[in-house]
């Protein structure tokens, strides 16, 4: 095994049946980009919504607020809102939601650090594609 390799276990235990469906679901919320880019910034602390919305930058104010709502629904965030006027709500990773922070960097990572590879095969790929069109 190479230095950059991690050895990976496997769960000897397969899904059962009506398993796959649920982890589809986890998987599809945890996948989408507006939750991974709201569990990265909550990983570095507490944020109001208007924070978020700010640091994630192309967010509509309702897809915030789906994102938000479910990861408070799925457990991987709280809501805190404060008795004060106007009303203040910050919202922070739980502990489960923590516990996705590690993974969410590291694909983070893999994106940044295969960024010029994937443009490449892109234009590559865009290139054939071009040439098979005109040609």
């Amino acid at each position: 095994m190479t230095p950059r390799h991690k050895e990976v276990t496997v769960p000897e235990e397969r899904p059962r049946a009506g398993q796959c469906e649920s982890i589809n679901a986890v998987l599809s919320r945890i996948g989408d980009k507006w939750t991974i880019l709201t569990v990265m910034l909550l990983a570095k602390g507490p944020r109001r919504f208007s924070e978020l919305k700010r640091e994630i930058g192309g967010v509509s104010q309702r897809m915030l607020t789906l994102t938000l709502r479910n990861l408070e629904r799925d457990g991987l965030v709280t809501r805190t809102v404060y008795p004060t006027i106007p009303p203040r709500v910050d919202y922070e990773l739980t502990r489960v939601g923590h516990s996705l922070r590690i993974p969410v960097e590291e694909l983070g990572q893999w994106a940044f650090a295969n960024l010029d590879t994937i443009a490449q095969a892109r234009a590559a790929f865009d290139g054939r594609r071009q040439e098979e069109a005109g040609g």
